[in-house]
């Protein structure tokens, strides 16, 4: 007896502690990434580059998805993208050179299911920054992929205006 009180006890203690346990959740399919338009890693390793790239998109959506209502999926098949700057226009040394031509670009679909599971929100999604050297915003400024997290933000916040949580 207990050890039950004791685990009721606990159990109770974690719920209330963490409150953001039942937020909305993000879920990345990353479909065809070897004809992705750039995701060129330059003189570093391709694979290791291309998975902490990828881990990178799946922990920003998920805190994108953290402010939508609790119980909430966005699922996200990432079809395309296209990281600001270009490496082969840096010659024989392969470095990613960003200038304002080379926008970054994201092409994917997206599912945002309720905490039933029914699909609420879904759509095609084109998404690109013509703009991106030019903004004001320090958010991520020095960050990995702060250009495509800045473009993703203005993405996400367009797209789920009505329904984001304020917190």
């Amino acid at each position: 007896m207990k050890q039950f009180i004791l685990m009721v006890t606990l159990l109770t203690s974690m719920l209330l502690i963490a409150p953001g346990a039942f937020a909305a959740s993000s879920e990345v399919t990353w479909t065809d990434y070897k004809s992705y338009r750039d995701i060129d890693a330059g003189n570093e390793n391709r694979k290791s580059f291309r998975e902490r790239t990828f881990r990178e998109f799946e922990k920003h959506f998920a805190k994108l998805a953290a402010t939508l209502p609790e119980g909430q999926v966005l699922k996200i098949d990432v079809t395309d993208v296209d990281l600001a700057g270009d490496t082969n226009a840096a010659g024989i040394h392969r470095t990613r050179i960003v200038k304002q031509i080379y926008m970054p670009r994201m092409n994917f679909s997206y599912q945002l299911f309720d905490a039933e599971g029914k699909v609420i929100q879904a759509d095609e999604a084109v998404v690109k920054d013509m703009n991106f050297m030019s903004g004001n915003s320090l958010k991520y400024r020095n960050k990995s992929l702060g250009y495509e997290k800045k473009m993703l933000d203005d993405w996400f916040d367009k797209t789920f205006k009505e329904l984001l949580v304020k917190k």
